[in-house]
């Protein structure tokens, strides 16, 4: 039988959750965080560790189910109390007019009173809530059902899981209500995405509406948490009617809820009023944090709409004006590549000068090689392009073949170093893996130096910037020739602060080999894979002389790991840097793991899921002091799975095995018995 929590325990736990949720709403409703990111997720880790502990007081609102659960085998339909239906639109301000004259003849009012709201582009969600919590997260669908997507809606982090009975009194509002509004992607988020898409070779997406209402759309919710959405909401119900007399006060009500709701919102007397907010809004979209592709405007009075009804599509008192598109034609003058600081090429279209949105544009990315194909664009062809908030627009489609168009190839050397191309077949990315790269120089750097590689404290952004920008780092051996004249001399850098980051440099010399394989930025090989490298080649120069078949004889690495280390290693560039670093000191030999006992001897472990503790490398060189084996797999060979928060599919897997399974706390135990 379970020991039951102590009170203690319990209070513990509250009081993580009242200041996790408060926090929560300072940072992503009021944008106002008053405590750093190590500090938020030092409540979340000892949460955590509280709930993994004691399981029983997993509650279905705590802030721990943000980073997504196990992955679903489908959706349930649910359909809605209030029809979730589409809106008229009006492409002109003539458009706009004709809809206020049906709005204020049907009414029979000479003026209507409006609100006008801006019209996100993302995906519509309904937001069901019973006593306060969060019970439901449903699609628009059909309109009149929708897909329920609970545990992804979840882990948007501007969606309250609950909400305090103390604000709903106060607000005069029933503990079951729904709230409807949009799910989307800010700029920022879309961009990151994409970064990290052309880093990995993925696939990258067209827009930002897509990539939020597809990241809602999953099976498997820690995508969804990983997208980074957000949500604005405008409008609430109770039992499917409108609790209050005018939709304004709903907006304002769904602010006092913590809800994340437009503060550009305007109440409009007449439709000139509306107008004006169009074009207001027109010139200053672009500065906006999320897209927006028009105004939403409504009857403010909830009379007024109730008289008005609906059309079997529409509500007869709402209408969309939407803002024509911003698309031209211009023609491809070239298309070249470009080389990221991860070493991608991308292709990049060199246009004829075109207007967009007031903006000239004269070059469009066209991400990768499958993108240039499924456009079947080539140089000389007109296409049209569409800037939807970027600077840099996309390319839609061509729309005429150029006379004397020609194909694109990409380069067999890059362009900045002249080493030779790289591409796996079956693989999206072309890459340039010369680590000393000009165009990779300084993200190799920054990566050379961070903590879990040769952790050379002190070296940043700003100081690297400068180092290359002055010619003193062309690649990471050059940081161990560095003088204090060099150092001292940059901005921001007194003669101590160029002799501490000397010494850290220095010091890094005596990184283990493990550090410094990952350290070198091989495509994927993570600090996993460079100490499981290590443990098996004795220095830098065997694992370079080692054929894919050695590699593969490595635990856990796999065909296309083993390739990208033979690739990296038959660049010239990067044999010549191994030279480079040996010649400066940098030449770490493997060491032999300190075996502490052998109780784990002949023991298979598994981890799944979040430790609270410590990290999962740290966990697994725990169990190798031992004298145990680590695992990325489940089978029936298997003798423990670790289970953390959230665990995944090696759980299940476990379970179905009969694999013995610890918690956390269980591990520790079994780690510090004799």
């Amino acid at each position: 039988m379970a020991k039951a929590a102590p009170k203690s325990v319990i209070k513990e736990i509250a009081e993580l959750r009242d200041k996790l949720r408060y926090h929560e709403y300072r940072y992503y409703i009021l944008d106002e965080p008053e405590i750093s990111d190590a500090a938020y997720d030092g409540l979340m880790n000892r949460l955590k560790e509280l709930e993994t502990a004691y399981p029983e007081l997993v509650t279905p609102d705590s802030p721990t189910v943000r980073v997504g659960g196990a992955p679903r085998e489908g959706f349930q339909t649910v359909r809605h109390a209030r029809a979730m239906l589409s809106l008229d639109n009006a492409f002109s301000y003539d458009g706009l007019r004709e809809w206020d004259r049906r709005v204020r003849e049907g009414s029979g009012r000479e003026k209507i009173e409006y609100i006008a709201e801006h019209k996100f582009d993302g995906l519509s969600i309904s937001l069901q809530y019973e006593d306060g919590f969060l019970v439901r997260g449903v699609t628009r669908g059909d309109g009149a059902t929708g897909e329920d997507v609970t545990p992804n809606v979840k882990t948007i982090r501007s969606i309250p899981l609950q909400v305090d009975p103390a604000i709903l009194k106060k607000a005069k509002l029933a503990a079951s209500f729904e709230v409807r509004g949009e799910v989307l992607m800010t700029r920022k988020a879309f961009e990151a995405l994409n970064r990290q898409q052309e880093k990995i070779g993925g696939k990258i997406f067209v827009n930002a509406r897509n990539s939020a209402a597809g990241a809602v759309r999953v099976l498997d919710p820690s995508i969804t948490a990983a997208r980074r959405l957000d949500f604005f909401a405008y409008y609430l119900f109770v039992d499917g009617k409108v609790p209050f007399a005018k939709h304004s006060e709903s907006l304002s009500v769904l602010k006092q809820l913590h809800f994340r709701a437009s503060d550009d919102w305007k109440l409009c007397n007449g439709i000139d009023a509306v107008t004006e907010y169009c074009d207001t809004w027109d010139s200053k979209r672009e500065k906006l944090a999320y897209e927006i592709d028009g105004v939403v405007i409504k009857v403010n009075s909830t009379g007024i709409q109730n008289e008005l009804g609906f059309t079997s599509k529409a509500p007869r008192w709402a209408i969309a004006f939407k803002y024509p598109a911003r698309q031209e034609t211009t023609v491809v003058n070239d298309i070249r590549v470009n080389v990221g600081r991860t070493g991608a090429l991308t292709p990049v279209a060199f246009l004829e000068p075109v207007q967009v949105g007031g903006v000239t544009v004269s070059r469009s990315t066209l991400h990768n090689m499958d993108e240039v194909a499924r456009l079947g664009v080539q140089i000389g062809d007109t296409v049209l392009i569409e800037r939807a908030g970027e600077v840099i627009p996309h390319v839609l489609k061509v729309l005429k073949e150029g006379k004397n168009r020609r194909p694109f190839l990409m380069p067999k050397e890059c362009p900045e170093c002249g080493s030779a191309i790289h591409h796996v077949e079956g693989e999206v990315a072309y890459r340039c893996v010369n680590a000393a790269c000009p165009a990779k120089r300084k993200e190799s750097l920054l990566h050379f130096a961070s903590r879990h590689a040769m952790n050379i404290d002190g070296l940043g952004d700003k100081i690297v910037d400068q180092l290359v920008d002055k010619g003193l780092a062309k690649d990471v051996a050059d940081l161990y020739t560095l003088k204090e004249g060099d150092v001292a001399g940059l901005e921001r850098m007194a003669e101590k602060s160029a002799q501490n980051l000397l010494l850290e440099i220095a010091g890094s010399k005596k990184s283990s080999l493990a550090r410094l394989i990952y350290a070198l930025g091989i495509f994927s090989v993570g600090e996993r894979t460079g100490q499981l490298l290590a443990e098996h080649f004795s220095s830098l120069e065997e694992l370079a002389a080692a054929k894919e078949e050695q590699l593969e004889a490595v635990h856990e690495v796999g065909p296309k790991v083993a390739a990208s280390i033979v690739e990296f290693f038959s660049e010239p560039a990067n044999r010549q840097l191994i030279k480079k670093l040996n010649k400066v000191g940098v030449h770490p030999t493997a060491e032999k793991r300190k075996v502490k006992s052998d109780k784990f001897a002949g023991k298979s472990f598994v981890f799944t899921g979040g430790l609270a503790n410590r990290s999962r490398e740290e966990a697994a060189e725990l169990v190798q002091q031992h004298g145990g084996k680590i695992s990325s797999s489940v089978s029936k060979k298997t003798d423990y799975v670790v289970v953390g928060t959230d665990p995944g599919s090696k759980y299940d897997k476990a379970k179905e095995l009969g694999v013995t399974i610890l918690t956390e706390l269980e591990f520790d135990k079994i780690i510090q018995s004799k």
